[in-house]
């Protein structure tokens, strides 16, 4: 295992805050991003999973005989818990080999009449391929709500992600590129639908202001804590704690409460995101810059492949996702690197049937190419923080575990 003789990095690249983020503006966060990003004005929620709680009760609203959602068998565990909270049957696609897109095929056959919304996901800052998902989609009548949590940012030839499908949402969550400690947007391409999701939203998220005041004490902590000297105490600790308990789990961050939380975001975090937005598109364009880089140096390693944008996207890249050769070398890279703090990391430890907490909220079908996924994956921060001698030490890493003999 190696020894630590530098500051912690987190898993993922989020932008910083600074102090005069801090101070009380005019509180135009929604608005600045759809400029930045080129979209429609987007509703503001208190998280991303409540933008898709919002969503899914909206379609469900408009097509009552419709109760079946479908998404991948490899993405995070609020899919399944939002899904689950609304009543709502989950219906799991197995991912493509070596990827985590849904298979077009797989997705054909678990998809029919009863499908109200098809749920693809972009993982990484990669933008998954969406031509299969939405010819199913238009064949059997479902709607589609892209999952852009880990994407903003990212754009899909030549457009924002989240416009192809009916339906799209982005995560302001700690760690997750631009952050008010947790929030979420929502955006749909039909004026119409923009409308009753505006309803939606109306109806169903209460002011409470208990919930904003802990997510504003929340995002302080987030401001003091999210760099390199305090994240040792806010991350690296508690991370190495849950793996030498034997939870890794819990040292990812994939266990979730079964409620989620709704309620209106303040004025005070609007704000603070708004001023920060300020920086967020020379920090995405950082990340491209040095993403590139670091994929040119891991592409040839042999027994690891990295994952890269497709033609005619372009990511965002807050991590970069690697796969090993076999599971087994995939956990000998993680005994040495896990807890280094230098920022490597799995995404999901599991595919969604395997996690035991959600066996009665996931129907245990067997899912075997997202299984083998997640058995391979690992990831590795793109924060700048993540230096060129400590990228260097991951490669070495990474190379000799080409001639191990674990697997």
């Amino acid at each position: 295992m190696t020894t630590r003789h530098h500051p912690e990095v987190p898993p993922t690249a989020g932008l910083p805050l600074r102090a005069s983020d801090l101070w009380p503006t005019r509180p135009t966060l929604a608005a600045t991003l759809a400029e930045q990003l080129d979209l429609p004005e987007p509703l503001l929620e208190c998280s991303g999973t409540a933008a898709l709680l919002v969503a899914l009760h909206t379609l469900r609203r408009q097509a009552p005989q419709r109760r079946v959602v479908v998404v991948p068998a490899y993405t995070c565990p609020l899919v399944a818990i939002t899904v689950h909270s609304l009543g709502l049957e989950l219906r799991l696609c197995d991912t493509r080999p070596g990827h985590f897109e849904m298979d077009p095929q797989a997705l054909a056959q678990v998809c029919g009449s009863d499908t109200l919304a098809i749920v693809p996901a972009h993982l990484g800052g990669l933008v998954a391929d969406l031509d299969g998902v939405l010819d199913v989609a238009k064949t059997c009548g479902a709607r589609v709500i892209e999952d852009a949590a880990q994407a903003m940012g990212a754009r899909d030839h030549g457009q924002s992600v989240g416009l192809r499908g009916d339906i799209g949402f982005f995560s302001l969550a700690a760690g997750k590129g631009l952050s008010i400690y947790e929030g979420g947007l929502l955006i749909a391409r039909d004026p119409g639908l923009r409308a009753a999701l505006t309803r939606t939203h109306a109806e169903i998220v209460p002011r409470r202001p208990a919930w904003e005041l802990r997510r504003s004490l929340e995002l302080l902590g987030l401001a003091l804590l999210y760099r390199p000297a305090g994240l040792g105490l806010a991350y690296g600790g508690p991370l190495r704690r849950a793996l030498h308990r034997g939870d890794p789990v819990a040292a990812v961050g994939d266990a979730f409460p079964p409620t989620i939380p709704l309620h209106r975001v303040g004025r005070w975090r609007q704000g603070v995101g708004t001023r920060a937005a300020a920086r967020l598109p020379a920090f995405v364009q950082q990340l491209r810059t040095q993403a590139a880089q670091r994929i040119a140096q891991l592409r040839d390693m042999p027994g690891l492949q990295v994952l890269e944008a497709a033609p005619g996207t372009t990511a965002s890249w807050p991590f970069l996702m690697l796969q090993a050769a076999t599971a087994a070398r995939c956990e000998a890279i993680l005994a040495q690197l896990w807890t280094a703090g230098l920022g490597v990391s799995r995404l999901f430890v599991h595919a969604l049937p395997d996690y035991a907490y959600l066996a009665d909220r996931v129907p245990r079908t067997p899912m075997p190419n997202a299984r083998n996924f997640a058995a391979r994956t690992l990831t590795i921060s793109n924060s700048p923080w993540l230096d060129d001698d400590a990228f260097a030490h991951v490669c070495t890493v990474l190379q000799r575990s080409a001639g191990d003999r674990a697997d």
